[in-house]
């Protein structure tokens, strides 16, 4: 059993910053990838960064140069730290995570519950 814990979020005025953080726990033997997707009412759920074991990263266009993306490997933690934030950021973030919980097992993809992301105008 894999457990998502996201933490962070909450509202915001334009231009200001915000912290999500992701912790994994459980059962896990190896971690492939870990990011955030986010969710704004009325659309799909949307790449927002990610971070492979290597420590490659990659964003979606409207979040570079504003948002960055980290990974503590000791930790099993992910962050996503959020600056100069705009209205248009609003939405729902997911912690989404690639995973093996045993040597030869498949990965397996996991999300978190999601944490609001308010950016007012």
């Amino acid at each position: 059993q894999v457990q998502v814990v996201e933490s962070g979020g909450g509202l915001v005025q334009a231009g200001g910053s915000l912290r999500l953080s992701c912790a994994l726990s459980g059962r896990i033997f190896s971690i492939n990838t870990m990011g955030w997707y986010r969710q704004a009412p009325g659309k799909q759920r949307d790449l927002v960064a990610i971070i492979n074991s290597e420590g490659s990263t990659n964003y979606a266009d409207s979040v570079k140069g504003r948002f960055t993306i980290s990974r503590d490997n000791a930790k099993n933690t992910v962050y996503l730290q959020m600056n100069s934030l705009k209205p248009e950021d609003t939405a729902v973030y997911y912690c989404h995570t690639n995973l093996r919980v045993r040597q030869l097992s498949v990965s397996s993809v996991y999300w978190g519950q999601g944490k609001q992301v308010t950016v007012s105008s």
